[in-house]
């Protein structure tokens, strides 16, 4: 008898762990997935870079599309400036997009992002990105946002982007609920008024 109840609460430690367990690594699960796609650019996710290469750009030239939503919610108008830049591999890109708080109120939006072809995620460095912060607009403003970039020379030595001619640049802007007041743009800002 002693013995079953030995086993039994034995048993019972070894489930309590396995639980604790799983519930610690289902916290942990999105911020591990998160890292594993910058790590390996899987889902569209782009590469951060401290600074732009410096190895010569090669000849082959990419197109790089931009694309801008807004998450209905969010009531801003947001766009790239140009549509489409062509960049040669290796060479520093710089573009703007141009956002405006269609609102009386001020508003903290933050940008998630992502490229396709999936599999050039890997490759396409973000140097600055105003997704990397968020960003408040005040009632009416209208701020251009940079994004410097370049696509990695490595992308010339893997033969399943050989194909590849032209990258898309999406980004959606989602409101931020908890948003604390007093963080401002880092970005060059229009003070312009749009009413």
């Amino acid at each position: 008898m002693a013995q079953a109840a030995s086993r039994n609460a034995r048993t019972a430690t070894v489930l309590s762990a396995v639980v604790l367990a799983m519930i610690g690594l289902s916290f942990a699960s999105v911020p591990l997935y998160r890292i594993f796609c910058q790590v390996t650019g899987f889902g569209g996710t782009t590469q951060v870079a401290e600074a732009l290469p410096t190895a010569t750009a090669s000849q082959r030239v990419m197109e790089v599309r931009f694309n801008a939503d807004v998450d209905p919610s969010l009531p801003w108008r947001f766009q790239p400036l140009e549509r489409a830049v062509s960049v040669r591999v290796g060479e520093p890109g710089l573009v703007y997009f141009r956002a405006t708080n269609l609102s009386e109120q001020a508003i903290t939006g933050t940008a998630t992002f992502n490229v396709t072809p999936m599999k050039t995620g890997e490759y396409f460095t973000k140097v600055a990105c105003f997704c990397f912060e968020e960003q408040r607009l005040e009632p009416g403003q209208t701020v251009d946002m940079a994004v410097s970039f370049y696509i990695d020379p490595e992308i010339l030595d893997d033969r399943n982007v050989e194909e590849v001619k032209a990258i898309t640049l999406s980004y959606t802007f989602f409101r931020k609920q908890d948003a604390e007041p007093g963080i401002q743009l880092t970005q060059r800002s229009l003070a312009t008024d749009t009413r």
